[in-house]
């Protein structure tokens, strides 16, 4: 059967005509989109149809990915919630105590209001580097089962990285909080605003704007991004932020999040974590068994503070992944049943500077 290529450009509009037309997506924005694909009918004779094509398909790909309706149903046991702090974080009572309150909060309006869903505080999260903010999101996440969309702000150099950039230029896309409800499938996840404080001074303001229709429960409800160009509903999302200070946060940002200080950890709470937590984490990614690392205990200082004070634990949970690497590496090349760090040759396990 010979090939036809006026009745294939039929068939394609056709099947994206279906597509619309049989999706979920809000009566208006069908009518949006059906639009689109009739103006594309229109130029299926012009020798610029196949840019035309990819323009108005991927605006209407797009568009059906969006999850309008789809829904995640939050866990809101308080005991369990309270467990998988514990598992993943050691101290911190108060800012754990938040998050269950958190929990507390959308528990009791399922039972009294369930028709009318709480409106989640924004937390802002403020702390040194390794304090475990970003930690602290992910166990929200998991604690509610709610998917999570982490966006990094540190380097931000455009508002178009939130918010997209128009679909009139070919290759365009939505933002990364649109693709973040893509990703996840669903329209209520939690959006982990990471670094909010290390945007580029070119950008500051842009994004500082954006943020502000964000985190206010007045707007998000009508996001719009510049790709999209249609008001999607975010007011179901929890929003979290991370900043090691707030000096460059905009104060009208400020005053629609709720601020919490991450304190820092003494040597002996990073004593506790190494034990408790970043040691069976090693075992386990490593399949060392406990008998075949030991660190001298006269030896923790030097490997809590391998280079002086430090006020998280990413240099910590550095200087054990070493060791457990150098250990592994001399058990398998030269037999060793066990490898036992001492003051002796710590120089060999630990960073010397």
């Amino acid at each position: 059967m010979e090939f036809n290529p006026q009745e294939a450009l039929v068939r394609e509009i056709e099947e994206l005509r279906t597509k619309v037309a049989e999706s979920h997506i809000p009566d208006d924005l069908k009518l949006k989109a059906g639009r689109e694909v009739l103006s594309l009918q229109r130029s299926v004779t012009l020798n610029n149809y196949d840019e035309k094509y990819d323009m108005v398909g991927r605006y209407v790909d797009w568009v059906l990915r969006i999850p309008w309706q789809n829904e995640s149903v939050d866990t809101l046991d308080i005991e369990y919630a309270k467990g998988i702090f514990e598992k993943h974080h050691y101290g911190m009572g108060e800012v754990k105590d938040r998050f269950i309150e958190l929990i507390a909060a959308r528990n009791l309006s399922r039972i009294q209001t369930p028709d009318k869903p709480p409106k989640s505080p924004v937390i802002l999260l403020v702390g040194l580097v390794g304090t475990g903010k970003t930690t602290f999101a992910y166990s929200l996440a998991e604690a509610l089962n709610r998917q999570l969309v982490r966006i990094p702000f540190g380097g931000m150099s455009s508002a178009d990285e939130l918010r997209g950039n128009t679909r009139l230029k070919l290759g365009n896309e939505p933002g990364k909080v649109i693709k973040g409800l893509v990703e996840t499938g669903v329209r209520n996840p939690i959006f982990l605003l990471d670094e909010i404080d290390r945007i580029t001074e070119t950008a500051l303001n842009d994004v500082m704007g954006v943020l502000v229709e964000l985190l206010d429960p007045a707007q998000n409800q009508a996001f719009v991004d510049n790709y999209i160009d249609y008001p999607v509903d975010l007011s179901s999302a929890i929003f979290l932020a991370t900043a090691n200070n707030t000096t460059k946060i905009a104060t009208a940002v400020m005053d629609r999040m709720e601020k919490i200080s991450m304190p820092s950890y003494t040597d002996e709470q990073k004593l506790m974590i190494a034990k408790q937590y970043l040691l069976p984490k090693l075992f386990a990614s490593t399949g060392l068994r406990p008998e075949q690392i030991i660190i001298e205990e006269e030896l923790w200082p030097s490997v809590i503070r391998p280079l002086g004070f430090d006020m998280g634990i990413r240099s910590l949970e550095r200087t054990l992944e070493n060791a457990f690497r150098k250990a592994t590496r001399i058990i398998v090349e030269r037999g060793f049943k066990e490898v036992y760090i001492n003051r002796e040759n710590s120089k060999v396990f630990l960073p010397q500077y």
